[in-house]
């Protein structure tokens, strides 16, 4: 059955991807006869969930070097130090996915259903949301309504629109009485469940209020409300595990091994769980990654480029793995976790001095990610149990909080807006070598495409380290 249903999935997929592209506003794709007009609402929701799981991994690897969760092989690379690159990639794939998402929002309230409409809010309100946290200002007010130039928003304007499309969407998913239910094959985040949705509708709500965490309007108490209608197990997790070949990540570890170089894991991200930077092994390690030729856990540093000889690898540094429950052939696409809300509540209870709350959570988190990550419970239990780790109530800081959450979020965008909130204060986390100025990167330059495009809208370029409006 298990196998049927996967077929049935990849069925509605390939449905989805040859007659279902993206609409006709901003990107100026006209009318095409030979697609269907009309599609249903089913295989929309395929189409907008199928490339939200993309979405957050193209993003996630976009990021995956300011974060130092990986590193290139190569030395003084772009993207390691902070050089302009073109993203134009990653910015297309997602507008063209709120694009879809967008078409299938429209045909829900023509259909008069709560469950699709509650879901392509939730869709846009994260997409809009990647976008916005890489680059700033963005379009959004005028880009799916027929406008070739749209306007560029402000960024305080694009995270209010996103927390509102998220409020809409708590209302229409509440709702029991939607004429078209979600389907459950077509719906490969949560399989058709609408209180799955919900949730993740509040867990998308307590992200992005925590987020403002430097600015004078943030409350705790707000953040804490929404997670109390979120995740309570990792069953609650939203991912995407449907592909037409393999796990993306995945994929990278099999070109990887095959020389096609990537996937390289940082020095900074395997020292802090090897045991070199907090003088304590933590065995996710061996979820994650595999043991060099040497039997030890190296990385590389950013900037540095590969530690073996010329452009080659003799495999004695790590990288991301096949053999990881979080990157092997089927491994689904996580967009946001419980462990990782477990955290944000650990924080949010922390800023309202809430300690028990707070320590309750810190711990609850790291112990859910273990499991989420198959660590054997005695290594994990023993983890956990160290001092190091069950400091006590009164000894939690936001840092240790932040280095347990580091290691949850691995290979996921949010890594980097909490990398930028916490201003990079990891311990022993240093800047790449060569790296273009001598602060951490906290924005990424407005792509080649839309310059050519829009380039009438897009905003005067600013340093790469200017901080997004929530980070200053």
């Amino acid at each position: 059955m298990k196998n049927f249903n996967k077929l049935f999935r990849l069925c509605i997929l390939t449905f989805a991807l040859v007659y279902l592209q993206g609409c006709d506003d901003y990107f100026d794709l006209n009318d095409n006869p030979n697609l269907v007009q009309a599609p249903p609402i089913n295989a929309l929701l395929s189409t907008a969930t199928h490339k939200s799981g993309l979405t957050s991994r193209s993003m996630a690897n976009t990021v995956s070097n300011y974060t130092q969760y990986l590193a290139s092989p190569v030395a003084s690379s772009p993207l390691d130090t902070y050089q302009i690159t073109d993203a134009t990639g990653v910015w297309d794939q997602i507008y063209l996915a709120m694009a879809d998402i967008y078409d299938f929002k429209m045909n829900a309230i023509n259909v008069n259903s709560s469950e699709h409409l509650g879901v392509a809010n939730v869709l846009l309100a994260y997409n809009l949301g990647l976008v916005a946290d890489v680059f700033g200002s963005v379009p959004y007010s005028e880009a799916f309504g027929g406008v070739l130039n749209p306007i560029y928003d402000s960024e305080e304007s694009v995270y209010n629109e996103a927390l509102s499309l998220l409020s809409e969407a708590i209302v229409e998913l509440r709702k029991t009485d939607s004429a078209v239910r979600l389907g459950a094959n077509e719906d490969l985040i949560h399989g058709g469940s609408r209180e799955a949705w919900l949730k993740t509708a509040y867990a998308f709500q307590a992200r992005l209020l925590n987020k403002i965490s430097k600015k004078p309007n943030y409350n705790p108490q707000s953040v804490l409300a929404a997670l109390d209608n979120s995740y309570t197990s990792n069953n609650d997790d939203a991912g995407m595990g449907t592909f037409i070949a393999v796990n993306p990540w995945a994929q990278v570890a099999i070109s990887n091994a095959n020389a096609l170089l990537g996937g390289w894991l940082s020095e900074n991200f395997v020292n802090h769980l090897n045991g070199e930077t907090y003088g304590l092994f933590d065995p996710r390690i061996e979820q994650i990654t595999d043991l060099t030729v040497n039997g030890v856990y190296v990385g590389t540093r950013n900037g540095e480029g590969n530690r073996g000889p010329g452009a080659n690898t003799i495999k004695d540094e790590c990288y991301i793995s096949v053999n990881s429950p979080w990157t092997n052939r089927e491994s689904k696409l996580w967009i946001v976790t419980y462990a990782e809300l477990k955290f944000i509540e650990a924080e949010a209870a922390l800023r309202a001095n809430n300690r028990p709350r707070a320590y309750a959570a810190y711990l609850a988190g790291i112990n859910a990610n273990m499991q989420k990550l198959l660590v054997d419970p005695a290594k994990a239990q023993a983890y956990i149990n160290d001092p190091i780790v069950s400091v006590g109530e009164s000894n939690l800081t936001i840092d240790l909080i932040f280095k347990e959450k580091y290691v949850t979020t691995y290979l996921n965008a949010e890594a980097w807006n909490d990398a930028r909130r916490h201003n990079y204060q990891y311990k022993d986390f240093r800047l790449p070598l060569n790296a273009e100025f001598d602060q951490f990167i906290r924005r990424v330059a407005y792509p080649v495409g839309e310059l050519s495009k829009n380039g009438s809208n897009v905003p005067d370029e600013v340093p790469l380290f200017t901080p997004l409006w929530w980070d200053n």
